[in-house]
């Protein structure tokens, strides 16, 4: 992640600008580039599907970026204009000296979104018997892998040294190299972990999300210059994810499920509502836009952990709530 400068990432910067259309900013068209594809941010397909952002009189073109180094390249770049991912790329940025702060403005879920999954059905599991296993873990300076490292450390693991820990297999591919026969235990998203349990491929048996607390996981992101300019649209855009994030907390996960079925083709409609109803039950989507400063605090705390905090991180720098709250009130 902290790479994505290089002159290599510099030529697919320009390819990514082509992709992703250079037409200028406007205040009611809002390029979105998420990091991925996931049911993870059913808030935000809902929001889009409901109408949210219409009733706001906002235009968003969504464009999955496929990565946290590709999105903020995007970003940066005036790619797109507003990205969905992990807060820990804005501090990236901000660790490099941008004279352009990346501002997290809108929180859309609130805990980590992996699961670990066991190859072999355990009954009364203990982090413990994760000591000596072969352990498929996440991207080195992702969150996933940041949260799974920060998680064993608290249960008296010690991720380098009491596990082999894998972490060289690109995102796309953990699935996979886990079906295939790599590792004792992996750490995955859902609706991967249900499908795996459903497949007896794998088995479930502890949160990451549970045991690492809140923290600012996803978050919708801009340049503090494109804020400044378009103040409006950026309350309205947040207005909208509120709407589909109150949406989703009062209606069922089978109706959430539905509502997002046409961002998913590729997954069957029970495992949908399962992986919904899970992060539901876990607290995973945010309540409100709201990115409060504890949260922000755990995240540093992660992040140092895991040896990838080189400065303050400022939460008055980075982080912007004025349009959460205003959301939030109804004003």
């Amino acid at each position: 992640m902290k790479k994505f400068l290089s002159p290599v990432l510099a030529v697919s910067l320009g390819l990514l600008v082509i992709l992703t259309g250079c037409t200028s900013a406007s205040d009611d068209k809002i390029r979105i580039g998420e990091v991925t594809r996931s049911l993870f941010y059913a808030p935000q397909y809902v929001a889009i599907e409901k109408g949210f952002f219409a009733e706001e009189g906002l235009n968003v073109e969504l464009i999955t970026t496929w990565g946290g180094d590709k999105t903020m390249t995007a970003l940066l770049s005036d790619g797109i204009d507003v990205a969905l991912v992990g807060s820990e790329t804005s501090i990236y940025v901000d660790q490099q000296g941008s004279a352009d702060p990346v501002v997290n403005f809108a929180q859309l879920t609130q805990t980590d979104g992996t699961f670990l999954v066991s190859r072999k059905k355990i009954d009364n599991f203990t982090w413990d018997q994760l000591r000596g296993s072969t352990f498929l873990g996440q991207r080195k300076g992702g969150m996933p892998q940041m949260v799974g490292e920060f998680v064993l450390s608290t249960k008296g693991i010690k991720p380098h040294q009491d596990l082999k820990l894998i972490q060289n297999i690109d995102y796309a591919n953990i699935a996979s190299a886990f079906s295939s026969g790599t590792g004792e235990y992996v750490q995955l998203f859902e609706p991967t972990a249900s499908q795996f349990e459903r497949d007896g491929l794998g088995y479930v048996v502890a949160s990451f999300g549970k045991e690492s607390g809140t923290v600012p996981y996803t978050v919708f992101m801009a340049k503090q210059s494109y804020i400044n300019g378009h103040q409006e649209a950026v309350q309205k855009f947040t207005n909208a994810i509120h709407k589909g994030q109150e949406w989703v907390a009062s209606h069922s996960p089978k109706e959430t499920a539905d509502v997002i079925a046409p961002y998913f083709n590729d997954i069957d409609a029970d495992i949908l509502e399962s992986s919904v109803k899970r992060y539901l039950e876990q607290g995973s989507y945010a309540a409100d836009p709201i990115l409060d400063e504890a949260e922000w605090n755990n995240l540093k705390a992660i992040m140092t952990a895991a040896g990838e905090l080189k400065g303050s991180a400022d939460y008055a720098k980075l982080v912007n709530t004025t349009f959460a709250q205003k959301a939030k009130e109804g004003r």
